[in-house]
């Protein structure tokens, strides 16, 4: 029995094909912005990869930022159930989740059952999310892949005390312009979204274990910056960017 979950997001398109609950068949992500073909894409190449057609797939369940637009889905669900129930099947211990996606910061806190039971959401602001993240890169002419090596060469992080994006991007420029070099400067930005970040978490209230899922997870300069601005070790998968299309497809299981 097959279940398929798409996570709609701001900057990516996410698809999992899920077997009886518990396997998972097929994945695609595809960076894409809402409201284009690109999660018609990541559909596409996990039926392929499976060797499937829509026809197989028993239930579709969308999620995230553009799931109300898709069609083509039995349920419609909110990221943070779906990203508690992904978590909760990678992570069976985890009873606080961070997610930083491309518009917005989540915290979530489970049940020993996996069960949201609190949440807080930050989604008012670029400060915090990927999309801050984008916006310095590009400041610093790099690839958003190339903030996680030059953290981990930084001995002095730079302190980019701006709440607000427009004010942070000034402030890398002078910094810049006096010559603070490349690594710090990563480092100094990880760790602005890390603190940002843990005060939302503060307001939950932090219980161990913690997991980070979305695609920030995998930079591990703000992975460990969000560890010690936290004072807790933090777990994640390679797979963080699709807890929330698995929590979808978990979903749907849970539905038949």
């Amino acid at each position: 029995m097959y279940t398929l979950g798409v996570d709609i997001g701001s900057t990516t398109s996410k698809a999992v094909i899920l077997e009886d609950g518990e396997n998972i068949v097929a994945s695609s992500i595809v960076i894409a912005t809402v409201g284009t073909a690109g999660v018609e894409e990541a559909v596409k190449n996990v039926l392929n990869f499976s060797k499937l057609e829509l026809n197989d797939i028993k239930v579709v369940v969308a999620t995230g930022y553009g799931r109300m637009n898709y069609d083509v889905a039995d349920y419609k669900v909110s990221e943070l159930t779906c990203h508690a129930l992904g978590v909760h099947k990678e992570f069976p211990n985890v009873r606080t989740v961070i997610d930083i996606g491309g518009q917005d910061a989540k915290v979530i806190s489970l049940a020993a059952n996996g069960k949201m039971t609190n949440f807080v959401m930050n989604d008012k602001c670029a400060a915090g999310t990927g999309r801050f993240l984008d916006v310095m890169a590009n400041i610093l002419n790099l690839d958003i892949q190339d903030l996680e090596v030059e953290a981990l060469k930084s001995d002095n992080p730079a302190n980019i005390s701006s709440t607000c994006t427009v004010f942070a991007e000034s402030e890398v420029i002078s910094q810049l312009a006096t010559g603070r070099n490349i690594p710090d400067l990563v480092a100094g930005i990880c760790k602005s979204v890390a603190v940002r970040v843990a005060a939302l978490a503060k307001r939950v209230g932090i219980v161990e274990e913690v997991c980070m899922s979305g695609g920030v997870a995998k930079n591990s300069g703000v992975r460990n910056a969000m560890s010690k601005e936290l004072g807790v070790d933090i777990v994640f998968s390679k797979d963080a960017q699709l807890m929330g299309a698995l929590g979808a497809a978990i979903y749907g299981f849970k539905k038949l």
